[in-house]
């Protein structure tokens, strides 16, 4: 793939995507999870949902269950529980994995241009958050213990001017 935005991905509700509808914002793309100990950051991220989303900002957020088994349920499961316990309203999809000979494409992309600590490629933890500007440059990760209200200044900086 010679760009994110030739990435299919699935839906929470099953259709097939690419991410070039999401061309032209910023989009922080995050491995989430229901039943683990980051899983409060469901909030934070619609915090900032909510309060840039009008100017650019998308989150995306892909269910995994490859770390303790934190996201047992179904896609109607983990959507009804985003929806009930958080009121996520920024787009999820189907669950993915993150890393193995089954890490979903996007995520290969994503460890590739941009590398954890000491240029290790896998994703350590559930909430790992990688943030991709309006051109589709992947510009920064951010480790599951970083709170969604951390990056706040990182997405103002690259938030198209309107």
């Amino acid at each position: 793939m010679n760009s994110i935005y030739d990435f299919e991905v699935k839906t929470i509700d099953g259709k097939m995507i690419t991410l070039e509808q999401f061309k032209g914002k910023v989009m922080l793309i995050v491995n989430v999870a229901s039943k683990c100990g980051f899983t409060s950051q469901y909030e934070g991220l619609e915090k900032l949902y909510q309060a840039h989303g009008e100017k650019g900002l998308v989150i995306l957020g892909f269910p995994c269950n490859q770390f303790k088994k934190q996201e047992p349920g179904t896609e109607q499961e983990i959507k009804e529980f985003c929806r009930l316990n958080y009121g996520v309203s920024f787009p999820l999809f189907a669950k993915v994995e993150v890393n193995g000979p089954a890490t979903h494409p996007l995520y290969s992309y994503l460890k590739k241009q941009c590398p954890g600590v000491l240029g290790s490629e896998a994703v350590k933890w559930n909430f790992t958050k990688f943030l991709v500007d309006s051109d589709g440059n992947v510009l920064s990760r951010y480790a599951p213990s970083t709170e969604p209200e951390d990056l706040e200044t990182d997405i103002l900086n690259v938030l198209p001017v309107s």
